[in-house]
C-alpha cells in the first residue's frame, strides 16, 4: 500500500475555487446544524496579535473521510513575500485511520470555503435588488468576500476602505481586473463605506469594534468574517443590538470567538445558524427593513467539505474552474 499523498499549493491553487465548494460547503453547514457530526476547534497565537494559529478538525456520519487542519496567519511571513496565511490539512480514511493525503493549501481551502460561506448568507440574508456593496480591510477575504457576493448579487459599486492606501489600490486593482463591470473605489474612512451601503463585508484583524451602530441603514446586510478569536472584534456591542437578525455558522463557537463573545451570556441574541437557514427552518430575513447581520467563525465541516472536493478535483483537474481566484492575486 502506498503512501499518503501530496498536493502543493500550486496545484490546489490552480484546481479549487470558492464556486466549486458552494454547494459542498452549504450541505456541510446543514448537517452540522442538525446536529451530525463533530467540528472541534482550538485557536492559540504564538506571535500575539501579529500570528495566529486555528487547529479545526471534523467528521461527518456517511463521509468516507475525516480532517485535521492546521491554519495560521502571521505577519511576519507577509513580511518576507509570502501571503500572510499558511497551513496544510490532513486527510484521513474515515473507516481505518489513516492518512491519506495533505494538502499543503497555504490558507487557500479556508480562503475559498470562507468566500463560499459568504456567497451563501448573501443569497438568503442580502436584499435581493442590492446593489452597493461597503467593504472593510484590503486582504484575502476582502477580495473572495466581493467575487462571491457578487456572483450572488446584482452589485454595481464596491467601495473599500483600508488602513493602507497601496492596500486599498491593489485590491481594486485585482477586482476590476476579475470584475471589471465592478465600480470600485476607496473611500477615507470606515463610516463612509457604511453609510447607504446594501450589503457589507468586514473581514480585518482588529481588535477593537469598527463599525457603529448609527452608520447602519435599513436594509443592510453584514458579513461579518474577521473576527474569528477571543482578541478580534470589528462590530460594536450596540451595533450587533440594532441589527434586527443575527445568523451565525456556530452558536456553541460564536460565543467563544469574535463579536458576538464579548457580550455578556445572558445578552448574547442569536436567531439562527446559517445551516438552519440553508434548510428553510428558519429566515434569512423577514422583510427589506430589516438588518441582518451573519457572524462567520468557521468551522471544521467546512474543510472536510472544502478537501472532498480537492481531492476529487486534485484527480481530474480538467473539471475545476478555470483560474480560480486566490489570495496572490493581492500581489501581482
Amino acid at each position: 500500500m502506498g503512501g499518503p499523498a501530496y498536493f502543493t499549493p500550486q496545484e490546489i491553487r490552480g484546481a479549487v475555487g470558492y464556486r466549486d465548494v458552494l454547494e459542498p460547503v452549504a450541505a456541510a453547514f446543514r448537517d452540522y446544524s442538525r446536529g451530525l457530526g463533530a467540528s472541534p476547534a482550538a485557536v492559540f497565537a504564538p506571535a500575539g496579535p501579529d500570528g495566529d494559529v486555528h487547529v479545526k478538525s471534523a467528521w461527518l456520519p456517511g463521509r468516507q473521510i475525516f480532517t485535521v487542519k492546521v491554519a495560521s496567519w502571521f505577519l511576519e511571513r507577509a513580511r518576507r513575500g509570502g501571503t500572510p496565511g499558511s497551513g496544510v490539512i490532513a486527510v484521513f480514511d474515515a473507516a481505518t485511520g489513516d492518512l491519506r493525503a495533505l494538502l499543503e493549501d497555504e490558507h487557500h481551502l479556508s480562503d475559498v470555503r470562507t468566500a463560499a460561506a459568504g456567497a451563501l448568507a448573501a443569497r438568503t440574508m442580502a436584499r435581493r435588488d442590492s446593489t452597493v456593496l461597503g467593504v472593510i480591510g484590503t486582504g484575502a477575504q476582502a477580495y473572495l468576500q466581493t467575487l462571491a457576493v457578487a456572483d450572488e448579487l446584482p452589485l454595481r459599486d464596491v467601495r473599500v476602505w483600508g488602513r493602507r492606501a497601496s492596500r486599498v489600490s491593489s485590491l481594486a486593482a485585482a477586482l476590476r481586473a476579475r470584475r471589471p463591470d465592478l465600480h470600485v473605489i476607496g473611500v477615507d474612512s470606515v463610516q463612509a463605506a457604511v453609510e447607504g451601503a446594501d450589503v457589507l463585508v468586514t473581514a480585518t484583524s482588529s481588535t477593537e469594534p469598527l463599525v457603529h451602530e448609527g452608520w447602519l441603514t435599513p436594509g443592510l446586510h453584514i458579513n461579518a468574517v474577521g473576527a474569528d478569536d477571543p482578541t478580534k472584534a470589528e462590530l460594536t456591542l450596540g451595533s450587533l443590538r440594532r441589527a434586527d437578525r443575527i445568523v451565525v455558522d456556530s452558536r456553541e463557537l460564536t460565543a467563544l470567538h469574535g463579536d458576538l463573545s464579548r457580550f455578556p451570556e445572558d445578552g448574547r441574541r442569536v436567531d439562527a445558524e446559517l445551516g438552519e437557514v440553508l434548510a428553510g427552518s428558519a429566515p434569512g430575513r423577514k422583510n427589506d427593513e430589516e438588518v441582518t447581520v451573519c457572524k462567520l467563525v468557521g468551522l471544521g465541516v467546512q474543510d472536510l467539505a472544502a478537501a472532498e472536493v480537492a481531492l476529487d478535483m486534485l484527480d481530474s483537474p480538467h473539471r475545476g474552474a478555470a483560474s480560480p481566484a486566490h489570495a496572490r492575486e493581492l500581489h501581482r
